[in-house]
């Protein structure tokens, strides 16, 4: 059986499995795995072509609806991947797999590929990436600056600078980014945008909401037990915003066994509650931030800008680097 990556036109876009499958490629044959990465990023590229496009078209007709957005987001998705993959792109991929052949001809590039993984336990850059930051690793981690990456990558918000990212950003990405893909499946959003949801309710993982004995609840997404709630609860202080000022309440969260469970709980409250219905499928960060708060996840008037700062922060792509 050939050992070449399968990615064709016939593979689902959300086929998780694909990142194993580069990771893979990425020991077996280099050249191979870098020539799958960069149709990655020219899917990428594509992808906010075609959302840049159905964002510009008037949308007011009868058959307009956040359900059928969602699904033309997967059409576009998928019909990125068909592009890239088919030879018919634009030719970012080629010139990406050019450019980063050459590094890797050069004894530096021969030296990362043959690197063991770092003490972190995350495989050096073009070594074998780890699946769990495949897809943002691919964007972020691999590629050279340019235009095609300046389209695509986000950009600070609000004039957040570069900075060292905290060793416990970094451990609490690790930790959560398999839970994130798994619900990313399930709700068709991104799951860096998962992972900073849950970075801005924990506070990266420092501020979980903990049981009485000091044990973690592992609620990462301050999701409230409410009357139809049969699981475990825990009290805590909240702060909540009444008429747009702060004010100091005891609230009963849910309680979870891991963090598996937490995220499997928020992505199956974002699927199963309607009025969650415009987050369901969300493409871009800051929309994704506002949609939440008009949805009433949480009181704070800043929230969605708070939220929208991580997801395009530095903190969150070097952190997804590792």
């Amino acid at each position: 059986m050939s050992n070449k990556i399968q990615n064709t036109p016939n593979r689902a876009a959300f086929d998780v499995a694909s990142a194993q499958d580069l990771r893979t490629q990425f020991q077996k044959d280099p050249k191979e795995g870098l020539k799958a990465a960069a149709q990655q990023f020219e899917t990428l590229f594509l992808q906010m072509v075609m959302k840049s496009m159905r964002d510009a078209t008037p949308q007011d007709d009868m058959l307009n609806s956040e359900q059928s957005r969602f699904y033309t987001g997967l059409l576009d998705q998928q019909m990125a991947q068909n592009l890239a993959t088919g030879g018919r792109g634009v030719g970012f991929a080629q010139l990406i797999e050019q450019q980063l052949g050459r590094q890797m001809a050069t004894p530096e590039g021969q030296a990362a590929l043959a690197a063991p993984a770092n003490a972190a336990g995350n495989a050096l850059p073009l070594a074998a990436p780890d699946s769990r930051h495949l897809q943002y690793k691919t964007v972020l981690g691999s590629l050279p600056t340019s235009a095609a990456y300046a389209a695509t990558a986000a950009s600070p918000v609000g004039g957040e600078a570069a900075q060292e990212v905290p060793a416990s950003a970094k451990d609490f990405v690790n930790r959560v980014w398999p839970h994130a893909v798994e619900s990313s499946r399930s709700t068709g959003i991104p799951p860096q945008f998962l992972v900073a949801h849950s970075a801005l309710e924990s506070g990266w993982g420092k501020n979980e909401i903990r049981r009485a004995d000091g044990s973690t609840s592992y609620n990462l997404f301050g999701i409230k037990a409410g009357k139809n709630w049969n699981g475990a609860t825990v009290d805590t202080t909240t702060t909540e915003y009444v008429d747009g000022q702060p004010q100091q309440v005891v609230e009963r969260f849910r309680a979870y066994a891991s963090y598996e469970e937490s995220f499997r709980d928020y992505a199956s409250l974002l699927r199963n509650n309607s009025r969650y219905g415009g987050v369901i499928g969300s493409q871009d960060g800051t929309e994704f931030a506002r949609r939440l708060q008009q949805a009433g996840y949480a009181t704070d008037p800043m929230y969605a800008d708070k939220l929208s700062r991580i997801i395009n922060g530095p903190t969150l792509r070097q952190a997804l680097i590792g």
